[in-house]
Order: structure tokens, then C-alpha cells, then sequence
């Protein structure tokens, strides 16, 4: 599920950049990518203050997710996730009259969000989004959710495109839980009879629960997730250490033999995604997600201890470090 970094054509549509791209506090007025800048810099648009808006669309955010509570499972939810849900909560309280507001890792139809008849607001994690920052594309989403008329869905591509717009960061509150339930199939999408009789929606939901990898979170680290493939289990840990570090503290587990979840289990590898690194371990089959708590657990104060350490790493950790490298792919 990795996300191609968005790209963008110069024109018109990004020639209106507001004080934070160009720079200046007025705003600069709508121009042709070719005229002159109305600066007065006597540069073509496109090479002065629209450079600095055409960077602000595309620059890709690194860690979207960063500074929200959980940062780890946005990502999990993001890529590893088939079917959750969370409840969100908005900074000062949710508008009148709103009963909720649900994040969700895919909606019917690829919708982006979808305001319910009685008002309620789900939003989609999983969908492709207009610009590098996906933590602003999804706020502006959310934002027009809030505001739709009950019982529409919602399209992309609201996000202003001199990057003006709020993110996720500024409608959350910081300081609630984020705790994500992870379901067995997508039911959560018709909680009522007059949504289930809308044939669209039954096909997208059968296509969708015919593709769900079976998925868990352990409850005893965070942001760790088994799942069930047809040959083998693995288990997928979203982890928030620096990556340089992360790797040292791997290598030394790895060399030392005690980077395994037990017997038949073993490191294979990690990719980033958002940001964040996370390792990978296959498992055999019959290894379940509750024959994962304990080893896993096991395994966090092993970690800890090898992220304290700070000595130079030793020519097996480093030919280690190397391995695990050279295994490493980049989601997004």
C-alpha cells in the first residue's frame, strides 16, 4: 500500500501564494505562471514567488502524523491495516448537533469521508490525497465532512493550494486518546438497513472483506500488529525511535542472536513509511497473535536496553546493521 509522492503541474490553478509561500505579508494576486511577478522583481511568476508556491503544494511531508497521539498507529492504520476504526476527538469539542466523528482505514467506494443521515462523520485513511502533506489534505476533508449535508460522501482535492489550509494537528485535541479497534471485515460501514440496501455499497463491502488480511493489535506494546497470510504469520511494529538509532540497537540484537520472537520466528527486515521505521518479523502459522504478547514484550525491554547502549558497534554488529539495511524499503 505505498503512497506515490504527488506531483503537480505549473498554471494558473497554483498562481495565487499567500504571505507564508512568498515570503511577504500581503497576499500576491492571481497571475499567469509566464507574466511578470507582481513583486516587481521583473523574474516571470513562475520563477519568483510561484517557485515558492509550487513548493508548497509539492514538498512532501516526511512525518504527517507527528506531534498527534498515536503517531505510530496513524501510520499502521495508514499502510498495514486492512479494516479499524478510531474515535477522534477535535480540539474545544465537537460542533452542535454532530455525534461523533470516526476515523476509518477505507471507506465504500474509495470515499474520503462520509457524513451518515444522523449527522456522524467518518474519515478515510487509506485514500490518495492532492498535495505532499497528507496531514493538511485529510483536515481539509475533514473539515468539509463537518459541514456536508447528512447522508452525502465527500470528494478530495479541497486542499488550498498555497498550503493555507489547517492540519490535523490544529483540529485534534492533543491530549486525548487515540485508540483504534481493529475489525475482522468492513460491517462498520452499514450500521443501518437503509445503508445496506444501496447495492453499491453491499459489492464494495464483499469486494473489501474478500481482501482483508486477517489483522490484530497486541495489547501489550504499542503499535504492533499480527497478521495471516496464507504461508506464513508476521508481525509488524511501527516503532517511533530515530532510524539511526533503531538500526544500531536492531544490529546489536541481531548479532547477539536475540532478535527473534522465539522459536521459527525471525527479523526479516523493516520498511519506513511516514517517517517512522518498522521492523518485520515472519512467524510460523500456528504462531497466533496471542502467542505474540509475551515475546513481544520480551522482546521491548531487550530493545530498550540495545537503544541505551552507546559504544561503537562491533564488526558483526555492523556487518548486521548492514543486512538489515540492504532489507529495508521505503513505503512512502
Amino acid at each position: 500500500m505505498g503512497k506515490k509522492r504527488p506531483q503537480t503541474k505549473a498554471g494558473k490553478s497554483r498562481a495565487t501564494v499567500g504571505a507564508r509561500a512568498a515570503g511577504a505579508d500581503e497576499q500576491v494576486p492571481v497571475v499567469g505562471a509566464r507574466e511578470p511577478c507582481p513583486c516587481g522583481s521583473g523574474r516571470r511568476y513562475k520563477a519568483c514567488h510561484g517557485r515558492a508556491a509550487a513548493q508548497a503544494v509539492t514538498e512532501l511531508v516526511q512525518r504527517p502524523f507527528e506531534g498527534l497521539a498515536g503517531e505510530c498507529d496513524w501510520v499502521a492504520l495508514r499502510e498495514l491495516v486492512p479494516a479499524a476504526t478510531v474515535t477522534l476527538h477535535l480540539r474545544g469539542g465537537l460542533p452542535e448537533g454532530e455525534p461523533s466523528v470516526t476515523l476509518a482505514t477505507v471507506l465504500p467506494m474509495a470515499w474520503p469521508a462520509l457524513r451518515r443521515d444522523d449527522g456522524s462523520v467518518l474519515l478515510a485513511l487509506q485514500n490518495d490525497t492532492s498535495t505532499g502533506d497528507l496531514s493538511r489534505d485529510l483536515a481539509d476533508i475533514l473539515q468539509r465532512a463537518l459541514t456536508a449535508e447528512p447522508g452525502t460522501p465527500v470528494t478530495a482535492g479541497g486542499t488550498p493550494a498555497d498550503g493555507s489550509g489547517p492540519r490535523l494537528q490544529d483540529l485534534l485535541d492533543p491530549d486525548a486518546p487515540f485508540e483504534p479497534v481493529v475489525h475482522s471485515g468492513f460491517e462498520f460501514w452499514v450500521p443501518d438497513s437503509a445503508e445496506k440496501s444501496s447495492p453499491e455499497v453491499a459489492a464494495s463491502l464483499e469486494r473489501a472483506n474478500a481482501a482483508a488480511i486477517p489483522t490484530v493489535k497486541l495489547s501489550g506494546v504499542d503499535a504492533a500488529y499480527w497478521c495471516e497470510t496464507p504461508e506464513k504469520n508476521h508481525l509488524r511494529w511501527v516503532m517511533p525511535h530515530p532510524e539511526e538509532q533503531l538500526l544500531d540497537a536492531l544490529a546489536r540484537l541481531h548479532a547477539a542472536g536475540r532478535s527473534s520472537l522465539g522459536e521459527g520466528t525471525r527479523l526479516v527486515g523493516s520498511f519506513r513509511a511516514h517517517g517512522l521505521m518498522v521492523p518485520v518479523w515472519d512467524l510460523p502459522s500456528a504462531m497466533g497473535a496471542k502467542d505474540c504478547e509475551q515475546p513481544a514484550a520480551e522482546f521491548a525491554e531487550r530493545l530498550a536496553e540495545a537503544l541505551a547502549a552507546d559504544a561503537p558497534l562491533s564488526p558483526e554488529e555492523r556487518r548486521a546493521r548492514g543486512g538489515l539495511t540492504n532489507r529495508q524499503v521505503t513505503l512512502s
